[in-house]
């Protein structure tokens, strides 16, 4: 486990929920915060879908609201969920943000803000021998229609020594 607090945008916490791995994140970080923007997108305008209830059942997930006067101009480049997890995290220096949306990601990366992907957490939690194999993880997110690209599952797998 990190002593670092993760601030989490919807997309991750869907693609770990429905994957049956979203217990990782508070055996990986310190602290799991979401914004309440993010809550609302998966679990009251996402009611239903999948991933939806197992997210409202984590009751170790934190919330957090981000200073507003942040949120608004993030708004222009990314929607309101990933505004506000990109807020949030740059409002608590020394969190890592989790997202998956390539758009957001460079926001964040002009911000100078850390971050991790769903593919970073399976493969922390590989390393920290919370799961034995990833390939079987990524597969499930493919069964599920969660697309992530060839070049990064290849990268992925490569760097924990499941393919050549």
């Amino acid at each position: 486990m990190t002593d670092r607090e993760l601030i989490a945008d919807s997309s991750p916490l869907i693609a770990l929920a429905v994957i049956d791995a979203l217990d990782l994140l508070p055996r990986l970080y310190r602290r799991v915060l979401v914004p309440p923007a993010v809550w609302h997108e998966v679990t009251v305008a996402g009611a239903g879908q999948p991933g939806a209830e197992t997210v409202r059942a984590a009751s170790w997930i934190e919330f957090e609201q981000p200073p507003p006067t942040a949120v608004a101009p993030l708004q222009i480049l990314v929607d309101w969920g990933e505004a506000a997890a990109i807020a949030l995290a740059a409002a608590r220096p020394g969190s890592i943000l989790l997202l998956d949306d390539s758009r957001a990601r460079r926001v964040a990366e002009t911000l100078g803000l850390p971050r991790i992907g769903t593919l970073g957490v399976l493969r922390k939690a590989k390393e920290s021998g919370m799961v034995d194999a990833l390939a079987p993880l990524i597969q499930r997110l493919a069964d599920q229609g969660i697309y992530v690209g060839a070049k990064l599952v290849d990268a992925v797998l490569r760097a924990v020594g499941e393919r050549q």
